[in-house]
């Protein structure tokens, strides 16, 4: 009797972790975003990232209204629910970071010459 109920305990500790351990979700920034930056000039405040893999790397570009041409990401990773990349606009180097908050939410900021742009992201719904 001595032995059981210490085993017992330890079956209603562990059972309850182990369950929310496997409940927790990873998310995946792969897929469409449309992100706003209200502190970006006149043309760079609205647009989408798209976030892929290719040969096992994973892939970002963007895009802004009016231009079907892609700005390529460069130096793409992801880290505990974080995504960073670099783009090349206007002469210089973008350096942007994220912050997965969801599946469908990020935000970060865009770090320009002229200093930090808040972003806001949102996945696009996948069209059936």
């Amino acid at each position: 009797m001595k032995r059981i109920i210490p085993f017992i305990l330890t079956i209603l500790i562990c059972v309850p972790a182990i369950t929310a351990q496997a409940q927790q979700t990873r998310n995946d920034p792969v897929g469409n975003w449309k992100f706003e930056a209200p502190y970006a000039p006149e043309g760079y405040n609205t647009g989408t990232i798209q976030i892929g893999h290719t040969d096992n790397k994973l892939t970002a570009s963007i895009g802004f209204p009016g231009s079907d041409y892609k700005i390529p990401g460069e130096k793409v990773r992801f880290e505990n629910d974080q995504l960073f990349f670099t783009v090349y606009i206007e002469g210089a180097d973008i350096n942007i970071g994220l912050k997965m908050e969801s599946n469908i939410k990020m935000s970060g900021a865009a770090s320009t010459p002229d200093g930090q742009v808040p972003l806001t992201l949102v996945r696009e719904e996948v069209k059936k």
